[in-house]
């Protein structure tokens, strides 16, 4: 039997990991990734600092994200989130499906998350620690405040469809290399990462760059409230 803890190095998940870890220090817990090999360094820090202090943390999956846009011929959007399903979820399902059948998932969903899903596989044992501990937002933040823990600003790809203007714009002032490799995968595939007509600026990456560098102001000058990929934040 294996105790397997799902750690995206979302907020959630980490705040599960390492209290899990607190309360069970004789447990012999199992931390997997999925990286999607479009992680930004913050986020390759992150993990670092999470290894240092709960030892090794193992990783799934044969596949980048790169290499799976080349082979589905399309960049993900809302509407065909492939690259979670592929990258993410079935990996783990697989994993898990491997294991020894009383084996456990422990996943990062928070109880003031209702409306939420976790993994749902009858083939697959998932306990929620977070929810039945009654923690929210609030908790989370506060334990990981007590922790002295600090979450990247993304936790998911650099590249992830779900982005709003300012993160697209920090982007390209902190990671302008990154950048200019969206613009050519755009390119290349003849699609692009931003939704056509979800606003006023251009839905190209270069574009984008373009209106940004120009000195363009944006409305919403701080990105909160920012819709992420649940399975890579939580």
């Amino acid at each position: 039997m294996k105790h397997v803890i799902a750690l995206s190095g979302g907020k959630d998940s980490t705040a599960m990991a390492l209290r899990l870890r607190e309360l069970n220090p004789e447990c012999q817990y199992e931390y997997v990734l999925t990286p999607t090999g479009d992680e930004l360094p913050e986020m390759e820090s992150h993990w670092r600092k999470l290894e240092a202090v709960l030892g090794p943390l193992k990783r799934l999956g044969n596949i980048g994200l790169f290499e799976l846009i080349e082979q589905q011929g399309m960049i993900p959007n809302f509407r065909a989130r492939f690259c979670t399903r592929i990258l993410k979820i079935e990996p783990f399902i697989a994993y898990m499906e491997s294991l020894p059948a009383e084996s456990v998932m422990y996943v990062g969903l928070r109880a003031d998350e209702g409306e939420r899903l976790g993994i749902i596989d009858s083939m697959v044992n998932v306990e929620y620690p977070i929810k039945k501990w009654g923690w929210g937002i609030n908790e989370v933040m506060g334990y990981l405040r007590t922790r002295g823990v600090r979450i990247p600003d993304r936790t998911d790809c650099g590249c992830c469809f779900f982005q709003r203007l300012p993160e697209w714009r920090n982007l390209l002032k902190k990671h302008p290399d990154r950048f200019e490799r969206y613009v050519q995968i755009e390119k290349q595939m003849g699609h692009t990462f931003r939704t056509p007509g979800k606003d006023t600026w251009p839905t190209s990456l270069d574009d984008l760059r373009k209106e940004i560098l120009s000195g363009r102001k944006m409305r919403n000058t701080k990105p909160r409230g920012i819709k992420k990929c649940r399975f890579c934040t939580m």
